[in-house]
């Protein structure tokens, strides 16, 4: 079963010119750009090699912790080694990285733009990290039409667009995966002519409203959505594009972690939607769906409260202080005003009420069947 390092390592011998750029070679740059960066590769359009952008980071951090790490994020500057072993991306070249995290905004956003040795460039959007600021915005995302961090996408690729020359791709990793799509819908046109591909890996959709704007359906036939068969975050909301269902080597929500995703030659394995993600797929619609944008907002801003309330700004240092922050979440919790525990449980008991209809149905469709 072959994952991405394997593909690095044996494919990375050949060029763009004897094998072009594909499915695979999007995920691993849309994985990179989870590496911090900070104090490597710097806002400007000053150019770094893979080389050195890979020397730099690892005199900072530790490769054996990285090795050793179970978080995707902390194992994916490793990206770097193997693809420095082949032809295929040793000569790439990175340049403006940013990296910006408000919570007055509720926004999260990270990108970093690599030139192949093809011509070409691919402009990556981290998906979201471990700040509260950042899953918050995902959240926002069910009632928001538009969030800081996706206009914040928008204003990025436009200024890469406007330095850059050459054809582009852009592409992300969960949430990255959402910004790629929303920054190459509605960049300027002179850009978004310039851009061959966009790719969203187990990326969340977006609400009606941005589906209907036409800038969104201009873009949607250069958009390649893949996620894993039992995918979760990439199943939220809608996009209208059709899925690239891939095997992963794990189960369940572990299967959002894309260095599990199985690969042969040059491409992902492809199977069929689970069982399993189909029931939370029907689930998680059926319980937006009975959701007004209000009662979204009311359950996302209260849920993230109790987050806050612990006075950390990441879920890392939250489990490091695990007494303290759940001490300060559960006095968070008692002093919520009765009107708000009422609503709050009314949500999360049509979240009950929507699985149990999605089971009646599924039971009902097999009776049917026998």
């Amino acid at each position: 079963m072959a994952d991405i390092f394997d593909y690095l390592n044996r494919r990375g011998v050949l060029s763009f010119a004897e094998d072009p750029f594909n499915e695979v070679d999007n995920l691993a740059l849309a994985l990179l750009v989870y590496a911090d960066f900070n104090g490597i590769v710097d806002d400007s359009f000053n150019r770094v090699d893979l080389e050195t952008a890979d020397r730099l980071y690892f005199e900072k951090h530790s490769r054996r912790k990285a090795r050793k790490s179970i978080f995707p994020f902390v194992r994916a500057p490793l990206l770097m080694d193997s693809m420095l072993k082949g032809e295929r991306f040793r000569d790439t070249v990175l340049t403006k990285y940013v990296d910006i995290v408000s919570s007055e905004k509720d926004m999260q956003m990270a990108a970093v733009t690599f030139l192949l040795n093809d011509g070409s460039a691919y402009v990556a959007f981290r998906g979201t990290d471990t700040t509260v600021a950042g899953w918050k915005e995902d959240f926002n995302m069910s009632y928001l039409p538009d969030t800081e961090g996706q206009l914040s996408a928008v204003r990025y690729l436009n200024e890469v667009g406007k330095e850059i020359e050459g054809p582009i791709r852009v592409g992300g990793h969960s949430k990255g995966g959402n910004f790629s799509v929303y920054a190459a819908a509605f960049c300027d046109k002179e850009i978004q002519d310039r851009i061959i591909a966009v790719y969203t890996n187990d990326g969340p959709g977006f609400r009606k409203e941005i589906m209907e704007r036409e800038a969104y359906k201009h873009i949607l036939p250069k958009v390649t959505s893949i996620v894993p068969d039992t995918s979760i975050v990439g199943m939220l909301l809608t996009s209208n594009v059709g899925h690239i269902v891939v095997k992963s080597k794990y189960i369940g929500l572990m299967q959002h972690d894309a260095m599990t995703w199985e690969i042969t030659r040059n491409r992902f394995k492809q199977t069929k939607q689970s069982a399993l993600g189909s029931f939370i797929n029907n689930s998680q619609k059926e319980w937006l769906s009975s959701l007004d944008d209000e009662s979204r907002e009311m359950f996302v801003n209260t849920l993230f409260s109790f987050f806050e309330a612990t006075g950390m700004a990441t879920f890392g240092e939250m489990m490091v202080n695990g007494r303290t922050s759940v001490g300060r979440i559960i006095d968070t919790i008692k002093h919520l005003p009765k009107e708000k525990q009422t609503e709050l449980v009314s949500v999360l008991g049509g979240l009950l009420r929507s699985s149990r209809n999605v089971i009646r149905r599924q039971i009902g469709s097999i009776r049917k069947k026998g």
